[in-house]
């Protein structure tokens, strides 16, 4: 646009506001159950469950699940460079193919 094409800013701004009152007389009224709803009109959603990040960082409790697994984890025999070897062979990573082993 060259200078003579461009609006003067109170131009520009009074168009820009009769679009936004063109576009907000289009959208339809929300009654306010329907952007307010009720306890009793839906689920509660969820707590997502802590990550072990969060417990270390002392942002959330473990659960007795997280304990658990992690007493799981600390008890199970530790892993051979084989069998290391092995898996990661086996597994083809993000790409599927098993011929470029992560």
């Amino acid at each position: 646009m060259s200078t003579i094409d461009t609006p003067h800013d109170g131009d520009f701004a009074k168009l820009i506001d009769q679009q936004l009152e063109l576009a907000a007389a289009k959208l339809p009224a929300l009654a306010p159950a329907a952007v307010h709803p009720s306890p009793e009109d839906h689920e509660e959603i969820a707590v997502a469950h802590p990550t072990l990040e969060d417990v270390l960082l002392g942002n959330a409790e473990p659960t007795p699940e997280m304990l658990e697994e992690l007493a799981a984890l600390e008890s199970a025999p530790a892993l051979s460079d084989e069998e290391l070897a092995r898996q990661a062979l086996a597994d083809g990573g993000d790409d599927g193919d098993p011929s470029t082993p992560e």
